[in-house]
């Protein structure tokens, strides 16, 4: 049991939700790619797209956000996110309650596109300058998908020496032996990945069936109300 008393126990929550508003407005007016950048500007006005509240306990580790996410200033908001609402078992709604359900991608701007038409890395500066001190100001995540190799490399430290189906094909190994949080590491649901997909029945059949459950066992769970000013 604790031995916090209530009225400090919620003072400290309260603090802890303010740390994170006031965290995520200096988030909202980065520029850090365009006035102080590594290599090329961000091509267009930076807009942070991410979606993070205290409270959340899965949280989705992703690349960057595509064009369409940045025009809308919601992650996955594109067929990708269509196809990562199926695997993780979840409606619209619940993908994108905040309360429970943290985005927080490698790069929070659209790179922009290559030559060949396809999206850039995130950019590098991004997660230097914030990624550590966002992450502290998530207690409460339990279950983390790691979403495309630069998530799976920033966090696993065995995901530099191999490819994305070796890395994803030890995902029980990862799962059980993180600690808290739990990772899973999962594929881009890009659709250009179809051929990943078809090529690897496993994914479906081994690994589906506990994101889906453990998701829907942690956004079951009601969430602190103290909390919830963090995110606005």
């Amino acid at each position: 049991m604790s031995s916090i008393p209530p009225a400090s126990a919620h003072r400290q929550a309260k603090n802890a939700a303010s740390g994170l508003g006031r965290l995520l407005r200096e988030i909202s007016g980065c520029r850090v790619c365009v006035d102080t950048p590594t290599g090329q500007p961000l091509p267009h006005e930076p807009r942070p797209v991410l979606r993070v509240r205290s409270s959340a306990r899965v949280g989705v580790f992703g690349q960057a956000p595509g064009l369409r996410a940045h025009d809308a200033g919601l992650p996955f908001k594109d067929p990708s996110g269509v196809r990562l609402r199926e695997w993780m078992g979840v409606d619209e709604q619940e993908f994108y309650d905040e309360d429970r359900i943290a985005f927080v991608p490698m790069g929070f701007c659209f790179p922009g596109y290559n030559e060949k038409g396809s999206d850039l890395p995130p950019r590098r500066e991004c997660a230097r300058t914030w990624r550590a001190r966002l992450i502290k100001e998530l207690p409460n995540l339990e279950l983390v998908l790691l979403v495309g190799s630069y998530a799976q490399r920033w966090h696993l430290p065995e995901a530099r020496r191999q490819s994305l189906t070796d890395v994803v094909r030890a995902w029980r190994e990862t799962y059980e032996q993180s600690d808290f949080p739990r990772f899973i590491p999962l594929p881009h649901p890009s659709w250009r990945n179809s051929a990943w997909l078809k090529a690897n029945p496993w994914f479906e059949v081994d690994v589906l069936p506990v994101v889906r459950s453990e998701v829907r066992r942690l956004i079951a769970t009601a969430s602190d109300p103290v909390a919830h000013d963090g995110g606005r």
